[in-house]
Parts: structure tokens; sequence; C-alpha cells
């Protein structure tokens, strides 16, 4: 058991460590030594769980959607779609692993190297929140949520590049994340439902309780924390732990230091 988990603790070094110098580097840049010095093992215990540097990548890559912790069920499920996203951005400054997922599965090196993985799975569990949000009556008519599903994903992308390529790391990302949803919802989730979602930057570290408060989901009486219910099901009521990041309203987004101010939602 003792070198069972040994070996458990050398794999996520040497992970946690290539992820570190992918993310600095990119794929075609990075050297396996770097990679030993800074997990600080042999290159024997490296090839005893990965084989080569691909083998290494792409392990980094898979890891991608298993690092970003699963936000805690809402009463609405448009909430949970939500959350997914900006869980993922509060996380991204903060997990090494992550956001050298994240470089790899953007980085244009390495060409035999497989990045889809990491889209399919994001695309899958935004692609079933939807699915169900639309079930209970959440989105408008003529929200398709496999439609939605790909196009937010594809949009995280492209907010990943340009953040990275203008400051040089992806710290503005949940901002512009909440910029993303409060442009997009109102075109396909009932207005009922809009008006009590938490689209605010800060909203990952608050469903995840990293904020210091609890964490905002559903209570053990089966009740929800942040939200409650109204009458109509499946649609939630007037939440009580968040008012001041309740929408929609014109969000004030303070620009970032080297990007231009996120857009505002119209009143």
């Amino acid at each position: 058991m003792a070198k069972q988990d040994r070996a458990i603790r050398t794999r996520r070094a040497i992970l946690e460590a290539a992820a570190a110098v992918f993310d600095e580097r990119g794929y075609e840049a990075a050297k396996l030594s770097d990679i030993l010095a800074l997990a600080q093992v042999t290159k024997g215990a490296l090839y005893f769980h990965f084989d080569s540097k691909e083998d290494l990548a792409h392990a980094v890559i898979d890891a991608q959607v298993s690092v970003v912790p699963t936000p805690p069920p809402q009463t609405s499920k448009v909430q949970e779609f939500v959350d997914v996203g900006m869980v993922f951005a509060h996380r991204l400054t903060v997990d090494r692993v992550l956001s050298g997922s994240v470089r790899l599965t953007l980085d244009q090196g390495g060409h035999d190297l497989n990045r889809s993985g990491p889209y399919r799975e994001w695309t899958e569990i935004n692609l079933a929140l939807l699915q169900e949000a639309k079930r209970r009556g959440e989105l408008l008519p003529h929200a398709d949520p496999a439609e939605v599903a790909p196009l937010v994903v594809g949009a995280y992308a492209g907010l990943n590049l340009m953040t990275h390529a203008l400051e040089g790391d992806r710290s503005s990302m949940e901002r512009w994340a909440s910029a993303l949803y409060q442009h997009l919802l109102p075109s396909i989730v009932v207005p009922a439902v809009l008006t009590m979602l938490d689209l605010e930057p800060g909203r990952g570290a608050r469903a995840l309780g990293d904020d210091g408060e609890e964490p905002d989901g559903e209570d053990p009486d089966g009740g929800e924390s942040g939200v409650q219910e109204s009458a109509t099901p499946a649609t939630p009521g007037p939440g009580t732990a968040h008012p001041s990041h309740l929408v929609p309203r014109a969000a004030h987004l303070p620009p970032a230091p080297h990007l231009p101010p996120a857009p505002r939602v119209p009143h």
C-alpha cells in the first residue's frame, strides 16, 4: 500500500511538473530534463509512468476535465450550466494541470497530439445540462442545446487564446466568461429563470465555497441555498444567498489592464 501511494504521488508530481513546463513553453519547446528537474524525480521514474513526452502530453490533456471540481447541484439547470464554465475559469488561474492542459489543447505544436478529448467532454457536459434545462422549460422554444453547447466551448477556447496572447496569462478569463453569459443567455433563457441567475465574476468561487462562504447549491432538505423555487416547477424563485449578483442588469465590468472593456448588457 505504501509503494502504491508513493507511485501515485510520483505520477502526480510528474504530471504537475509537465503541465507547468508545457504551459510556459508549449509542447515543442518543452524538455523532459526540465520536467524531471521540476518534479525532482529520476528519468527511470518518469519512464515507469509515461512512455514518452507525447504520452505525457496526452496525460495532461486528458486530465483537463477531471481536475475541475464539479459544482454542486442547483435548482436551475441553467445555473449549473453557467457554474461549469465559471468554475473552469476560476480554477484556471490556480490549477497548474488545468492551465497546462488548456495550453496544450490550444497549442499548434506537436501535430501528432490528439487534442479533441477535452472539447468533446466539455461539450457533452454542457449539452446534458442544457437538454435537461430545455426539458424543464428553462430555455426558450427556439433554443437548441446541440448548437449552444459547442458554441460556448468554442467561445471559451477563443477567450483563452485572446487573454493569454494579450495579457500573458488568463487572470481575466472569469470576467470575460461573465460577459459571454450575460450577452448569450438573454437570447435562449426564459425571463423568469434569467432574473435569478448569478452570472457575475467570482461565481466560480462562490459556487464552490472558495470565497469563504458555504457552497451555493441545494440544501440537505431538498431546497437550494442560493435560489429558492417558485410555484412554477423547475423555475427558480427569488434568491437570497447572493442578491447583489443577480441579473439581468447592466453589469459594470472593469477593464483588464491590457484588454478593452468588456461589453455591457443593454437595459
